[in-house]
């Protein structure tokens, strides 16, 4: 099936968004401008650029050669400082030019905006000081006012110039840099040193003179950050942020004999202190380790989703997902999951996710009988979802690896089975609301899935060689997430030119490059591009062989870009590029007068336009790491850390229920409106100690925070995907909130299950954990303890057992049906035994901690206390589907018969 022809029937509100909708609902969302001309020209070439430059670190590190026309080739070789600070720049500058200052909506505007209405009601309107008033009013809004949300301003350019003189410093000036690492940021040269044009005009003023250039830039860089994160992520963060800066320069005012706050006293930080340690510092602050993780796997995986999605894999795996289950009862809503799921994993935005893939799921949903509020919920839950899904889980993946210092295979093992258990969950309350609702299936026929396997297979392979080259080969991210790509360009570049009529012309053109770099190799040692350099010792074949076999991916490029150059008029069949790569041709025929809507000019532009889009899905990822890294920066240079932990274990009073409820609102509230990523940063700075002093995993702590930040998506009154698939659905906002949070609400009773049970994540106890850091004490299982049924069976199988039967119960809770209606009672008593199925040890733990606050103690062995508890819940629930089903059977002539489902199903 196709979105290219809408389904008849319906009113206007139930047809598929077209793509150019769904890119204004996101822009709208998201607050980015609409550009038009030069300006839309420079932020697709900085954003080429960006995604150059990034391929070229994640290809070759960061060490390369930039190969440039007519001279000679320069080597280029960068510290990790260097890197982290160019990234940033690049960020910096898209977001200055794709976000607006302000639109003129906001409380500083608005209020500056009745100086000049009150100066003319008080003196007159021809008054000098009311037109000069004016005056100021229009430069003001000049320089700093984008209503139309369509021009960059003075202000923008000023704040461009400014991020681009910083990593230039960085650039140049590395020695001066590593020199103030010794000598503190105060040994720096001033800016008239630097600059020497400048000391006639600036020489003398003390300010420019007592200050380094250094500071100068840091001072500049960092509030040019806030100012990026008030843009793209909102004010409440911004404000977070700025107030830990405030705080680290006068946290020092804290009295150490405040009780509970006197563990917030920190040591006198100066301005200078402050600044070298969050502005040019690796380990913390600005280029700490968020950004370093951005750099070295973040940004790679976003330009790999932007590349799969401007292929055509996107609609594809919805097609998929619909040719899997859309005849089946339910079934749009089904294939929402499976469609969003997939693409929120490598997506790093659930907003444009659920915007993207909504304009086509949400619809079919509506017309299938779902309401639109219920639709939209579906989306949003499902998409949001995606950011705990293995292997890419959006970026907290690469977050966890860097901050836990655990190989990401073994980050895939740990989530995948909470993953699969909030889809399982959401799928079982999507088919027990069409049970209820009696809805059916598509009325449209859809393609068989041998079908679509048959004209899409080869969108499958860069998925499958990403898991080999991570898990079999365990190749590092980067390098694995550069492979990947290769391959995926590749791949697209052949079957852009295969067809009847060239496959054998193709065929012959791979087999010739094949043949000629390696008689090239084995000849002269060079590749057929370097014999222009001289031919040096020939090496021998099999190692010749070696050496083409991994480029064979440049040579499948070659071959597919030969073919279509010799049949350009070729029409690809089985290849299905994204809209907005032959949007991108048609327009260029339109400037150009050309003819560029051809098969080479449609695979060059979707080069450039996944570079393109990867940079722009990036920009928000990079700031809100940026920013985020500053709070654990502030925590490390001040000593908070180990206070911090120690205020909040006093607060929760030695009570882990408390202490995981504290955390799992904090990341809620938190994470309204922000990026998971940011959410995950400035959380595992604060809470991740407390709770693993409390003896909870690493892993699972780490876990635990991100699912409640990835809750926060979905979760009023700032349910930012919700919202944006409110926007596709037309549905009441808040309402499609609170329909998304219900049917999320397992995704909030899993992280309890796993931090109390951790063998949900298969993470084990080491046998000499007595012996270890609380840190190190538990790992993930392996094959041998799978193995050992006295652990296996009740640490493991029991509990995941549990979980699964606890979300059927909680969906029966939510829904309010499963073989039939059920009523208040049962309803409570599903909602019992799925608490008991699932997180056993949360009841328990909360009645010790009540039997404590009376001076009761109890000693209990607390595997035989879960094990009884999860079969109490077990009792319950079968007792409960038993007399539903009789209901049900005792309606003879009711139509929501989970018999007849899953028949049908």
């Amino acid at each position: 099936m196709s979105t290219s022809t809408p389904a008849d029937g319906g009113d206007e509100s139930e047809q598929e968004l077209s793509q150019a909708e769904a890119d204004e609902l996101i822009d709208e969302i998201e607050r980015r401008r609409s550009l038009q001309g030069i300006a839309a020209v420079a932020v697709a070439a900085i954003g080429i650029l960006f995604s150059l430059f990034q391929l070229f670190l994640a290809a070759r590190s960061f060490t390369f050669v930039v190969p440039l026309p007519f001279v000679e080739n320069f080597q280029v070789s960068l510290q990790l400082l260097q890197a982290n600070a160019v990234h940033v720049a690049f960020a910096l500058v898209i977001t200055f030019l794709l976000f607006p200052s302000s639109t003129g909506d906001g409380i500083v505007v608005r209020n500056l905006g009745r100086i000049v209405p009150a100066l003319s009601d008080a003196v007159g309107e021809q008054n000098p000081l009311t037109r000069a008033a004016a005056a100021l009013r229009r430069g003001f809004r000049w320089a700093f006012v984008d209503p139309e949300m369509e021009r960059v301003t003075a202000f923008d350019i000023a704040c461009i110039i400014g991020a681009v003189l910083s990593a230039f410093y960085f650039l140049t000036e590395f020695a001066e840099i590593q020199n103030m690492r010794v000598f503190g940021i105060d040994s720096g040269r001033p800016v008239t040193a630097i600059y020497t044009f400048l000391q006639p005009l600036f020489g003398g003023v003390p300010f420019v003179s007592e200050y380094s250039y250094a500071m100068a830039l840091g001072v500049i860089g960092i509030l040019l950050v806030l100012e990026a994160t008030r843009r793209t992520l909102g004010l409440p963060l911004m404000l977070i942020v700025a107030s830990f800066i405030v705080y680290a320069r006068w946290g020092y005012l804290i009295s150490g004999n405040t009780p509970f706050l006197g563990l917030l006293a920190i040591p006198e930080l100066t301005w200078p202190d402050i600044i070298q340690n969050l502005w040019y510092n690796t380990e913390n602050g600005v280029f700490g380790i968020p950004v370093t993780v951005s750099v070295s796997f973040i940004y790679i995986f976003i330009l790999f989703g932007s590349f799969l999605e401007m292929s055509g894999a996107g609609q594809w795996f919805i097609d998929l997902a619909y040719a899997a289950t859309g005849q089946r009862k339910g079934g749009p809503a089904k294939a929402s999951i499976l469609a969003s799921g997939f693409m929120g994993t490598i997506s790093g935005s659930s907003i444009a996710n659920t915007v993207t893939t909504g304009a086509f799921t949400i619809p079919l949903m509506k017309r299938s009988g779902y309401s639109p509020e219920f639709s939209g919920a579906v989306e949003a839950s499902a998409s949001s979802g995606g950011q705990i899904l293995p292997p890419v889980m959006g970026a907290a993946a690469f977050l966890m690896v860097q901050y836990t210092a655990t190989p990401f295979a073994d980050i895939i093992i740990l989530a995948t089975i909470p993953a699969i258990v909030f889809f399982f969950g959401v799928w079982v309350m999507v088919h027990l609301k069409a049970v209820q609702e009696g809805i059916g299936g598509l009325e449209e026929e859809t393609v068989s899935m041998g079908e679509h396997l048959k004209r899409g297979w080869f969108y499958l392979v860069p998925i499958g060689l990403l898991l080999y080259y991570l898990i079999i080969e365990r190749l590092s991210v980067s390098r694995s997430a550069w492979f990947t790509l290769v391959a995926l360009v590749a791949l697209v570049a052949l079957v852009s030119a295969y067809s009847k009529e060239t496959r054998g012309r193709l065929l012959g053109v791979l087999i010739a490059v094949v043949a000629a770099e390696l008689a090239s190799f084995t000849l002269a040692g060079v590749p057929v591009t370097g014999l222009l350099g001289g031919a040096t010792a020939g090496i021998p074949l099999g190692e010749a062989a070696g050496i083409v076999g991994s480029r064979l991916g440049w040579y499948m490029m070659i071959a597919g870009a030969i073919t279509l150059i010799s049949k350009p008029d070729l029409d690809a069949s089985l290849l299905n590029l994204n809209p907005k790569v032959t949007e991108t041709t048609t327009m260029l025929s339109e400037k150009t007068g050309r003819d560029l809507d051809t098969q080479p000019a449609r695979l060059g532009a979707f080069i450039v336009k996944s570079m393109d889009e990867g940079a722009r899905t990036a920009v928000p990822v990079v700031i809100a790491v940026a920013a985020a890294g500053i709070i654990p920066g502030v925590i490390s240079v001040s000593g908070l850390g180990p206070n911090l932990t120690s205020l909040l274990l006093a607060l929760s009073g030695g009570s882990i229920v408390v202490m995981l409820l504290v955390t799992a609102v904090a990341s809620i509230i938190l994470g309204m409106g922000m990026p998971t990523t940011v959410t995950y940063i400035i959380l595992i700075s604060m809470l991740a100690s407390p709770l693993v002093e409390f003896g909870i995993p690493l892993l699972a702590a780490h876990l635990f925070i991100l699912y409640f930040g990835v809750i926060a998506d979905i979760t009023p009154p700032v349910a930012v995907a919700a919202y944006a698939a409110s926007g596709v659905a037309k549905s009441d906002p808040f309402e499609t909130g609170v329909k998304a949070f219900s049917l999320s609400l397992n995704k909030a009773v899993v992280p309890f299950a796993f931090v109390l049970a951790p063998g949900i994540v298969l993470l084990r106890k080491k046998a000499n954990a007595a012996e270890l850091p609380i840190r190190d004490q538990y790992r993930v299982v392996g094959l041998n303890d799978l193995a050992e049924l006295s652990y296996s069976v009740p640490e493991i199988l029991v509990p995941v057992i549990g979980v699964f039967l606890g979300v059927i119960a909680l969906g029966a809770t939510v829904i309010g049906t499963l073989y039939t209606r059920v009523d208040a009672a049962a309803r409570t008593g599903f909602a019992l035994s799925s608490l008991l199925l699932m997180a056993p040890r949360l009841i328990s733990e909360s009645v010790f901690d009540l039997l404590g606050l009376v001076g009761v103690s109890i000693s209990v062995n607390a595997l035989l206390l879960d094990l009884t508890l999860r079969t109490v819940g077990f009792g319950i629930f079968a007792a409960l589907v038993v007399r539903n089903r009789r209901k049900r059977d005792d309606e003879p002539d009711s139509d929501d018969s989970l018999a007849a489902a899953s028949a049908s199903n």
